[in-house]
């Protein structure tokens, strides 16, 4: 509904501007907040001295982080030149034999590690043994589908030690990684080698950008100290909450976008990084790991689920998902809250669209204009927008936070905090919504153009 007719443009403007207050009034609070707490005794092991030049501390409470772009840099970055540099020269010398450089490569490599005693030892092992299940689950899915293809041992060797993948992904199926690592002479698409450079540009640029944002916003660290947390406005904390998943987003999309770049260099399509979560106000869209949905999706929740318009056969292919999820991420009580909640979410859009479809219901939004149904569909769209955050928030940060957030925000914030929170929310779908609508009429026309 609503992909003709715009929204007018005063009404955009004013979204805008709401949103966009919202966003500054709210980051000023943070700010503060991260202020007064520098000098907390519960902010010192996560909030340590940064950049000289900035004369400020830094929100270091993310591990990850830390080690990809702080401590272990350098490491890294050795370890992935050493891969481009002899991956160029062989394909240079013998492009037959790339696959085999990159398995002989990346076993060397991750031989030294799980021989070697250092601090990410522990951590590089669970990552690349996790990947390694889903990696051998999918060759082996792929050989049961495809007997007649006679994939051998050594093409699973080739899958699963390529070295910028085999850590923390992201993961490639196997059809999709065999059939491009195959090509015997790869020819890149005209402007390629442009796009690269721009995503290790934007790459170096996000890595900075983040960094200087830890120096200001200690978004990690105050969820920690839930007594520093209760004392913020209402408004810096659903901004607390929000940006903890948009961190969460571009630290995927960064990191993904590093590995991704190298993976370009070695002319492989490697799945994109995820939608960005200010766009997100629908489960069915919602993952932070494109590579791991699109293994998830392709294997388990599209095999069962078919088109997903039934809700019986829908119920079991995300109860199925879910559950091949847990089993990976490791059964705990978080991770069954936080797979139950997002089951539910996803199913509950299900439910609400079939009865959005049935009869006296359409027959209502049927008498109502473009405009009109979208805004309406805009409310629900808000309204599930936080859902999509406090359920996320359980895995990403801590449930006492996620419970403090809920609480705040719907109980005791009731009714003034609630709806700002919502009509803030609903400028920003709205946009979102006038954005997606830009984009499908350009799709449109471009397919027009080549019928034609």
């Amino acid at each position: 509904m609503g992909i003709k007719t715009p929204l007018p443009a005063a009404e955009l403007g004013l979204y805008s501007l709401v949103l966009s207050g919202a966003l500054a009034y709210s980051g000023q609070g943070l700010l503060e907040a991260s202020q007064d707490g520098a000098h907390r005794k519960s902010f010192r092991e996560l909030v340590q001295p940064g950049w000289e030049y900035i004369g400020r501390k830094m929100d270091v409470a993310d591990f990850e982080w830390v080690m990809w772009f702080t401590s272990f840099r350098n490491i890294i970055i050795f370890i992935l030149s050493g891969h481009v540099l002899f991956a160029k020269l062989c394909t240079m010398a013998a492009p037959q034999l790339r696959s085999w450089m990159y398995a002989v490569y990346g076993a060397l490599a991750v031989s030294g590690f799980v021989t070697g005693a250092f601090d990410l030892r522990e951590v590089l092992f669970h990552g690349g043994s996790g990947f390694t299940v889903l990696r051998c689950t999918s060759f082996a899915l792929e050989r049961c589908a495809h007997p007649d293809r006679r994939y051998s041992l050594t093409d699973l060797l080739k899958y699963n030690f390529y070295l910028p993948f085999f850590f923390f992904g992201p993961i490639m199926t196997f059809d999709r990684f065999h059939a491009q690592v195959s090509q015997v002479e790869p020819v890149r698409p005209q402007g390629e080698l442009w796009r690269i450079r721009v995503q290790a540009g934007l790459s170096v640029v996000s890595v900075v950008a983040v960094d200087i944002f830890f120096h200001f916003f200690y978004i990690l660290t105050i969820p920690s100290d839930l007594k520093f947390a209760n004392r913020l406005p209402d408004s810096a904390l659903a901004g607390l909450a929000y940006s903890n998943l948009v961190y969460d987003w571009v630290k995927a999309a960064v990191l993904f976008g590093v590995v991704n770049t190298v993976a370009r260099l070695d002319h492989l399509d490697p799945p994109r990084a995820p939608k960005c979560i200010t766009a997100l106000y629908v489960f069915s869209e919602t993952h932070f790991d494109r590579g791991i949905n699109d293994w998830l999706c392709k294997y388990v929740y599209d095999y069962i689920g078919g088109e997903h318009s039934a809700v019986i056969p829908e119920l079991v292919a995300s109860m199925a998902t879910f559950a091949v999820t847990t089993l990976w991420l490791g059964p705990c009580d978080i991770v069954y809250l936080w797979s139950f909640l997002n089951c539910f979410g996803l199913n509950f859009e299900l439910w609400v669209q079939k009865l959005a479809e049935w009869g006296p219901l359409a027959q209502i939004e049927a008498a109502l204009s473009e405009q009109m149904s979208r805004r309406i569909r805009g409310l629900f769209g808000a309204m599930n927008f936080w859902a999509i955050i406090t359920y996320n928030l359980v895995s990403l940060n801590s449930l006492e936070f996620t419970e403090l957030v809920t609480r705040r925000l719907l109980l005791t914030g009731f009714p003034k905090t609630t709806l700002a929170v919502l009509f803030v929310t609903y400028c920003g779908v709205q946009l979102v919504k006038e954005w997606e609508r830009t984009l499908a009429l350009e799709k449109e026309k471009q397919d027009k153009e080549k019928s034609e």
